[in-house]
């Protein structure tokens, strides 16, 4: 085949989660609200829905392999087909603590939607990878999960796998509000 190996012919163990390709583009900013509204004035992006991560949304979460209590408050949009999520770290040790610390804000990670974040968890456990953070049960009904992979030396950012839920709880905020 001229040379060129295809996703499914490589060896590459993690080659199946890029078939959707990037899926949303994650940045760590000091104030979620304010940056949104940056967005929207300069390039009219939005609607934008906001939500606050932490206990009781998120109903397990790791840090660094044990049970963690991290918050972060949270911005979504698009850019066209990828996702928009800004993060804003407010309270507990996390990546995004973390990130703030050695690099400050900026790019965190990319994200790539799974099917089932268990099978891409062992996937990337046999690749050579560590999950450094996770979160579940943010959805309707207690489903939903994302882990970090810990791929910043290696490849420059953070990978994120996103399991979305079914359906999501409503946002505590809109905006701009589109129903005015």
């Amino acid at each position: 085949m001229n040379g060129i190996a295809s996703h499914e012919e490589s060896a590459a163990p993690l080659a199946e989660y890029t078939h959707q390709g990037v899926t949303q583009i994650a940045i760590i900013v000091p104030d979620v609200e304010k940056t949104a509204h940056r967005y929207t004035q300069l390039f009219g992006v939005g609607p934008w829905h906001f939500y606050t991560y932490k206990k009781p949304l998120l109903k397990h979460m790791t840090y660094h392999g044990k049970p963690a209590d991290y918050a972060m408050r949270i911005a979504l949009s698009y850019f066209g087909s990828t996702r928009i999520e800004l993060i804003q770290p407010v309270e507990g040790k996390s990546v995004y603590a973390d990130f703030v610390h050695e690099h400050g804000y900026g790019v965190h990670h990319i994200g790539l939607v799974v099917a089932n974040m268990d099978r891409a968890l062992q996937d990337a456990t046999v690749a050579g990878l560590t999950m450094t953070m996770d979160g579940a049960g943010f959805g309707l009904d207690g489903d939903g999960h994302f882990a970090y992979l810990d791929t910043e030396r290696d490849l420059g950012v953070s990978i994120e796998f996103i399991e979305r839920p079914q359906n999501r709880v409503p946002p505590e905020k809109v905006f701009p509000d589109i129903q005015n």
